[in-house]
């Protein structure tokens, strides 16, 4: 070891660049605000792509910086890097944002080293956090006691949430908010004088709306609280709805949705704060959905090996039909698939691997409407060999050998996604009694209406690449073919020029790439008759290509829709789906 190796010197360039990381991060966050009462809906969409964008851009700059600044042969004597993390740690101690700034450390050290090198000893495999946090931060929150006055509580809030948009009509959001609230909460709860609400002081923002958030309580109880807010142009900011139900407030906060902005000063206690109003939510996908999501791909690391380390739980093949590109399995504890790219694909394919690829990393820059599952992509898994169950480890090295590999008591996955786990479609429709069908059906009708509204044509549309979350709503998660749907062409099978066209298994008429034709789905989306006619009579309209084409000129003309998490009492749903 260099008598003289600059170990602090390399901590601090990488803690700089994490400033400067987290600089940016809070200058897009911050002009969601202005976004949102200038109504520049696209342009919300773009900073949200470009904030996902801007950690792998920053982590670049600093591995470059690094380079250029140390030695090669010193900066890279993993030896030595002990201390770097040692110097790292005493840097952190004092920050507010320090388990984010661990998993900063960790992309740096594994954009300068191949993941073989991967050890705690060089980097945060495991979080130091915990043990030398020394004190509670306390939460940015703002408290409200109404003792018995819940129109003077509420209009205190909206005097102090306030917006350069005026109200459209401030006093009857107010009134109607208040009945909601009598409606949601047992009687005993409003008139109780220790109740309390208690919100966060910054605002979260995502696609059109605009979110208070928090908590109700009293002394033995507590329900979660989030009050959207929508700024419809040319008539002011609009109180949309109060949410107290675990279970809706749990959607909001999807894994099938794209990520708030706000402005979190100390993470950790924001977190605590979601994660004491949705206690059935893994901390990972919070930080994930404020846009922490490498962090939250830390969090779910540590998660997966903690889960191994203490279960006898096993991989298996995950239920469902193979798929012809990706082979799925999973942790039947752990409520999660990885997905890893098969070496040949089913020949009806006309995709390659790095076309795969792309489209996964498109699904996490483009509005997911509450429609595509989240994913977070991983390099490099090493598990132990007796974690596999031996029928699930053959079919991947059948299927997969450049991907999966045995080194002696270990498996290595080179590259696969993680997403959460669904009840596939196909198999819950098997399942269902007449009315879960059809809620189910009308459910798969929306988010093939929704993706589409939102510019996402899923491309393969069969009912095995769509899932049912545990709220029973029906999200798309198998992404090979998708593409923009500004990029299809949709046409209407032309009329045959002569009865020979007509009783021809071949098609008469030339057909390019991107060539839709939505009078050929119900024969290819429902193999069963009575959902083939059950579905047409909830959505009809996607088998007629001149729905879709006003979709593309609703979108080329600029329209960026309306989906709500959340359901609307008494309002007419204004999304284009």
């Amino acid at each position: 070891m260099p008598q003289q190796w600059p170990a602090a010197d390399i901590a601090q360039m990488i803690l700089d660049g994490f400033d400067d990381y987290r600089e940016h991060f809070r200058q897009i966050a911050d002009g969601a605000q202005a976004r949102f009462e200038q109504a520049l809906w696209q342009e919300a969409q773009r900073a949200s792509a470009a904030r996902i964008n801007l950690y792998e851009e920053k982590v670049s700059e600093v591995t470059e910086r690094l380079h250029g600044t140390f030695d090669a042969q010193g900066l890279l004597d993993v030896s030595c890097w002990p201390l770097v993390k040692n110097a790292y740690i005493n840097l952190i101690d004092v920050r507010f944002d320090d388990e984010l700034a661990e998993t900063w450390f960790n992309s740096i050290f594994c954009g300068l080293f191949s993941h073989d090198l991967i050890s705690d000893g060089c980097m945060f495999v495991h979080t130091t956090r915990p043990s030398l946090r020394r004190h509670d931060k306390a939460a940015q929150t703002r408290v409200y006691r109404p003792q018995g006055e819940l129109s003077s509580m509420l209009k205190q809030i909206f005097a102090e949430y306030k917006f350069d948009v005026p109200f459209a009509d401030l006093p009857g959001d107010l009134q109607r908010l208040e009945g909601q609230l009598r409606e949601n909460l047992p009687d005993w709860v409003c008139k109780d004088p220790a109740l309390s609400v208690e919100l966060f002081s910054s605002i979260l923002y995502r696609n059109k709306g605009a979110y208070l958030v928090g908590r109700i309580f009293t002394q033995d109880e507590q329900w979660p609280l989030v009050i959207p807010l929508l700024h419809r142009e040319g008539r002011g900011i609009q109180i949309d709805a109060l949410i107290t139900d675990e279970a809706d407030v749990s959607i909001i906060f999807s894994f099938t949705r794209s990520y708030f902005m706000v402005d979190v000063p100390v993470p950790a206690e924001f977190i605590g704060f979601l994660k004491r109003i949705l206690p059935g939510k893994h901390i990972a996908e919070l930080y994930t959905s404020i846009g922490f999501y490498k962090h939250g791909k830390s969090e779910f690391y540590r998660a997966l090996i903690n889960h191994l380390a203490t279960t006898d739980d096993r991989f298996i093949m995950a239920p469902g039909v193979r798929g012809m590109v990706m082979s799925v399995f999973t942790l039947p504890g752990f409520n999660t698939v990885f997905k890893i790219i098969k070496d040949r694909f089913a020949p009806s394919k006309n995709v390659d691997r790095a076309t795969v690829i792309e489209k996964y990393r498109l699904v996490k820059s483009v509005d997911r409407v509450g429609r595509m599952a989240d994913t977070q992509e991983f390099a490099d898994f090493r598990f132990p060999l007796s974690k596999f169950d031996p029928e699930c480890l053959a079919e991947l090295l059948d299927v997969a050998a450049s991907t999966v590999e045995v080194e002696g008591d270990t498996v290595l996955i080179r590259h696969c996604w993680t997403e959460r786990r669904m009840t596939p479609l196909n198999l819950y429709l098997e399942n269902a009694n007449e009315a879960q069908v059809r809620e189910a059906l009308d459910d798969y009708g929306l988010a093939i209406k929704q993706l589409a509204a939102s510019n996402i044509f899923p491309g393969d549309m069969l009912l095995k690449n769509f899932g049912v979350t545990r709220h029973g709503r029906v999200v798309f998660y198998d992404y090979d073919e998708i593409c923009y749907l500004t990029e299809a062409n949709f046409r209407h099978i032309p009329a045959p020029r002569t009865p020979e066209d007509e009783m021809s298994s071949e098609p008469w008429y030339s057909i390019a790439p991107l060539d839709i034709f939505p009078e050929e789905f119900p024969p290819f989306l429902f193999a069963d008759m009575g959902q083939r006619r059950l579905f047409n009579e909830l959505h009809g309209e996607l088998y007629d290509a001149d729905y879709w084409k006003s979709l593309q000129d609703a979108i080329r003309a600029g329209k960026v829709i309306d989906v709500f998490p959340y359901r609307r009492k008494g309002r007419m749903d204004e999304t284009l789906a």
